[in-house]
C-alpha cells in the first residue's frame, strides 16, 4: 500500500470512530454526595436520585461518579465531609437530610454549584435568599417538611378524637424545633387537645421519652420532623407498637414499616427532583437560573394492620382521603 493511500484510510478510520469513544477518554465529573441521615433508610430514595439524574442521560458509574458521605445523624461530622467532598474539586454537591447539611456545603464553598434537599425553609434557615431567584452557586427542593406538624396533629386528632393528652416528641438539636413546638401547640390550643412535649437527639434518650409519655398516660403521639428521627425510623416504630400508641410520623415509610399514619410531601419525588437538577448543572446550566422547586405532593398514609393491632376504628373520612391504606 502506498503511503498516500494509507493516510487517506487512516484518515477516515478516525473520522469514523464512534463519539461514545471519544467521551470515554474524558474525565468523569463527580458529584458528591452529603446527607445528615444514614444510607439504609435512603435505599429508596437513591434510586430516586438516579432516576433524576437519567433524565440528563447521565448514569452512576457509566457517566457519572457519585462519592456518599453520610453523617449518621451526627450533624458535627457534616463541615468535614463537606471538606473532604470540596478538597476532591467534585462538580456538583447535593446535600440533604435537613438545613445543617445544607448551610455546610453553602459554608465549605462559593463556587462548587450545591443543589440541596430541605424539609425546612431554605430562605428562613439562610440557604437561599429567594426560592424563584436563588442566588451564588445553590439551589434545590424545599419540602415543607418541619412545616407540617400542625396538619400532622389535626390528622391524628381526627383519627382518635378522645385521645388526650397527645405526645409530641421533638429532636432539640433539629434547626427548625422551636418553630415546630411554637406550630403544634397552637394547633392544639385550636383543638382543645393538652400536649405532652419530650425530647430525644440520641438514640438512648428514646427509652426514657417512651416511658415519660407512658407514664403522663398519652393517648398518641406526634413524632415530629426530624432527618435524625428517620434515620432511626424502625426502632421508633417499633417502640411506639410495644408501649401501644397510636402515632404519625412525617414520611411514608414509617407507615409501610408499621407505624399507625404519615403525612408529608413525598421523599422520592424531592431526591428524583435533585437528580434532575444535578444533572443539568453538569450539562452546563448555573444554580441561578434554577429557581428552588416546592413540592406539592402531599401523602397520606394509613396502615390498617397496625390500626387493627391497635384496636382503632380508622374513620371512614379519613381512609377516603387517605393516598395509601396499606392492609
Amino acid at each position: 500500500m502506498r503511503r498516500r493511500e494509507f493516510i487517506a484510510l487512516f484518515g477516515g478510520a478516525a473520522a469514523s470512530w464512534p463519539l461514545a469513544v471519544y467521551a470515554q477518554q474524558r474525565p468523569m465529573p463527580v458529584i458528591g454526595f452529603v446527607n445528615a441521615a444514614s444510607p439504609g433508610p435512603l435505599r429508596q430514595q437513591i434510586a430516586a436520585f438516579r432516576e433524576g439524574l437519567k433524565n440528563s442521560d447521565y448514569v452512576e458509574g457509566q457517566n457519572v461518579a457519585v462519592e456518599y458521605r453520610w453523617a449518621e445523624g451526627q450533624y458535627d461530622r457534616l463541615p468535614a465531609l463537606v471538606a473532604d467532598l470540596v478538597r476532591q474539586q467534585v462538580s456538583v454537591i447535593v446535600a440533604g437530610g435537613g438545613a445543617p447539611a445544607v448551610l455546610a456545603a453553602k459554608a465549605a464553598t462559593t463556587t462548587i454549584p450545591i443543589v440541596f434537599n430541605a424539609g425546612g425553609d431554605p430562605v428562613r434557615s439562610g440557604a437561599v435568599a429567594s426560592l424563584n431567584q436563588p442566588s451564588g452557586n445553590i439551589t434545590g427542593v424545599y419540602q415543607f417538611t418541619s412545616g407540617l406538624e400542625a396538619k400532622r396533629l389535626g390528622l391524628l386528632h381526627e383519627m382518635l378524637p378522645k385521645a388526650t393528652p397527645i405526645a409530641v416528641l421533638i429532636n432539640p438539636k433539629f434547626m427548625d424545633a422551636e418553630n415546630q413546638l411554637s406550630d403544634v401547640q397552637e394547633a392544639a390550643a385550636r383543638l382543645g387537645v393538652q400536649l405532652i412535649i419530650v425530647r430525644a437527639d440520641a438514640e438512648s434518650d428514646f427509652d426514657a421519652a417512651f416511658s415519660d409519655l407512658v407514664r403522663q398516660r398519652a393517648g398518641a403521639l406526634l413524632v415530629s420532623a426530624s432527618p435524625f428521627f428517620n434515620t432511626r425510623r424502625e426502632q421508633l416504630v417499633v417502640l411506639a407498637a410495644r408501649h401501644a400508641v397510636p402515632a404519625i410520623f412525617e414520611w411514608r415509610d414509617f407507615a409501610v414499616a408499621g407505624g399507625l399514619m404519615s403525612y408529608g410531601t413525598s421523599l422520592a419525588d424531592a431526591y428524583r427532583q435533585v437528580g434532575v437538577y444535578a444533572g443539568q448543572i453538569l450539562k452546563g446550566a448555573k444554580p441561578v437560573d434554577l429557581p428552588v422547586v416546592q413540592s406539592t405532593r402531599f401523602e397520606l398514609v394509613i396502615n390498617m394492620s397496625t390500626a387493627k393491632a391497635l384496636g382503632v376504628d380508622v374513620p371512614p373520612t379519613l381512609i377516603a382521603r387517605a393516598d395509601e391504606v396499606i392492609e
